[in-house]
């Protein structure tokens, strides 16, 4: 469906007014605009929503969002005091936040804007506030400011409070005190420190939460969010630099955002925007400053980024100040692994049937008692010159709950499609792992099983008296003790990946493994072995670690007889 910047009417001359953020969104795409992978899937998930009719894109309300930044003024630098005028990137931010309906209420509930200092970021957000104030029809609103200090927590709501005071046009209509800003309804506005407990109570209607990866925790998102309950169109509104803490809040709704955008998760409440710059661009290459500086040239100067970037090269200490805060890098978080468009180009189907009686390979990764327990077996003769992946997950149904609103991972969807087993209790139930290989054995021939010994015993045990035999000198239905180290786990996580890139594996599409994929990074010792690294991730890579273990045995037993795939 192609879109214009101009809607034409039943009339043929006259035409409605542009659709907020079209413009942008045509621009990115083509390339006339310089960004980042992140934000040409924003845009390009803005044309594609368009064209649905589950939910809409109400114009007018955008507009009317947009246009009130024509009626609040800077309060700070050389253009204080002159009407704040948005740019196109603005006008995107903005007009998908207020134009976007389900039914008659915002569709998007959450919201992560990711963008370098000097931005503009905390005037737009100030802004925000004062418009929901005044034009959501919320009777009774709560609207806070959050920060970890009660210092920075006054900082969106001073800016607020001075924009409130110079405007003609809103002057007077509010009430306006050093605490709060109140309105006639019974609205009000206020700032809110990090000590959570003063949410006790509340009914927020919307939050704004400037500088999120300054939050140690997550436990003030976590309240904020709960106390918006019972409103009818909450909002909460992050804005941020790049961090350091790959283990805070912040990091984790980086990586959400991420998930969303490629697709990974499915989210039409969320939405994010994330400037940075690509993997393997040069950050010393001042073209591409702008990815992460939309307002470059505007409130950024790029003199100022060069005599920045010129220390970062002199003082090497000053390198990853300039990469989180000017070119929103996270200079402690590591690269995917393999890419999401790596991954789904293995996207293939095999059925239940062609799986029936044919030999396979299979891992397992017990984790925790507390957590996931991934199974995966690895087909090698279903489809010529291809592997089949067929995956079991379970996951203890007491904590189900938990990963859900902590990690914001579609458990319950997964276990309701059947992508994952809910055993019940708040631990693994490894009898219902047991039952599981148990009936598979009477659908496939299992050949091995390999294992972290790591708190298996128990498991080994009842496998071995379910006809799987730990013996070297017994090949059907062999139990491998599988180490987690380097020497162990390299030769495979290789294979996997020229697999993946050669698109020589079928996954079926699961999408607990492709979650699990997406989070993985490897490490690397001196001697250029490879293998995932839990420690450096905050989710599971649990299905991801069982299919190297399982690659292994397969590439093993078919390179003995040259078949399908030579392990290097």
């Amino acid at each position: 469906m192609k879109h214009s910047s101009a809607v034409k009417t039943s009339k043929g001359d006259r035409r409605l007014p542009k659709v907020i953020g079209l413009e942008y969104a045509e621009k990115v795409i083509s390339g006339e605009l310089i960004t980042c992978e992140w934000i040409k899937k924003a845009c390009k998930r803005f044309m594609s929503d368009l064209s649905r009719t589950d939910i809409k894109f109400d114009n007018v309300a955008a507009k009317k969002a947009v246009t009130f930044f024509k009626y609040v003024p800077h309060v700070k630098g050389e253009l204080g005091g002159e009407p704040i005028k948005l740019e196109l990137w603005q006008e995107f931010f903005i007009g998908n936040i207020f134009g976007w309906k389900k039914g008659e209420n915002r569709r998007f509930r959450e919201v992560y804007l990711e963008v370098a200092r000097k931005n503009a970021k905390s005037t737009m957000l100030s802004a925000i506030t004062l418009y929901s104030l005044l034009c959501d029809n919320e009777p009774g609103s709560e609207i806070y400011s959050a920060a970890t200090t009660r210092d920075q927590s006054k900082v969106v709501f001073d800016i607020s409070s001075q924009m409130l005071r110079q405007s003609k046009f809103i002057k007077g209509k509010l009430g306006n005190y050093k605490t709060s800003i109140f309105t006639n309804d019974g609205s009000k506005y206020e700032p809110l420190s990090s000590d959570y407990n003063t949410l006790d109570g509340k009914n927020v209607h919307m939050a704004v939460i400037d500088e999120l990866h300054a939050h140690k925790s997550r436990d003030l998102y976590d309240v904020i969010k709960t106390a918006t309950g019972s409103r009818r169109q909450p909002l909460i509104v992050s804005i941020t630099t790049a961090g350091y803490d790959r283990h805070s809040i912040c990091y984790e709704m980086n990586q959400y955002t991420k998930r969303v955008l490629d697709g990974t998760i499915q989210d039409d409440t969320f939405f994010g925007l994330v400037y940075t710059i690509d993997d393997g661009d040069d950050w010393k290459n001042e073209n591409i400053w702008v990815k992460s500086n939309p307002n470059l040239e505007i409130s950024v100067k790029i003199d100022d980024l060069h005599q920045k970037s010129k220390q970062a090269i002199e003082i090497p200490s000053s390198l990853n100040s300039f990469l989180t805060k000017h070119l929103c890098v996270w200079t402690e978080s590591f690269s995917r692994w393999i890419t999401n468009e790596a991954w789904n180009a293995c996207n293939g189907t095999v059925t239940t049937e062609e799986l029936i009686g044919q030999t396979c390979y299979a891992g397992l990764d017990l984790s925790t008692t507390l957590d996931v327990t991934a199974l995966v077996y690895v087909f090698p003769y279903v489809i010529p010159g291809k592997l089949a992946i067929l995956c079991r997950f379970f996951i203890p149904s007491d904590n189900m709950r938990k990963r859900i609103q902590r990690d914001r991972v579609p458990f319950d969807v997964w276990v309701r499609n059947g992508y994952v087993v809910a055993t019940d209790g708040n631990i693994i139930d490894y009898e219902e792992i047991l039952r599981q290989i148990s009936n598979d054995m009477a659908t496939y021939d299992i050949r091995e099983i390999a294992f972290d010994r790591w708190g298996a015993t128990k498991i080994v045990q009842s496998l071995q008296q379910i006809g799987f035999d730990s013996s070297k000198d017994t090949y059907d239905r062999k139990l491998i003790d599988f180490g987690q180290g380097f020497a162990s786990m390299s030769t495979a996580t290789k294979e996997l990946e020229r697999l993946v890139l050669s698109g020589e594996i079928i996954h079926n599409e699961n999408p607990v493994l492709k979650w699990m994929m997406s989070n993985v990074v490897v490490s690397q010792d001196a001697a250029g072995n490879i293998k995932p690294d839990k420690s450096k991730v905050a989710d599971r890579i649990d299905g991801v670690v069982a299919l190297i273990m399982a690659i292994d045995r397969c590439s093993r037993a078919i390179g003995e007889e040259n078949c399908l795939v030579t392990f290097v």
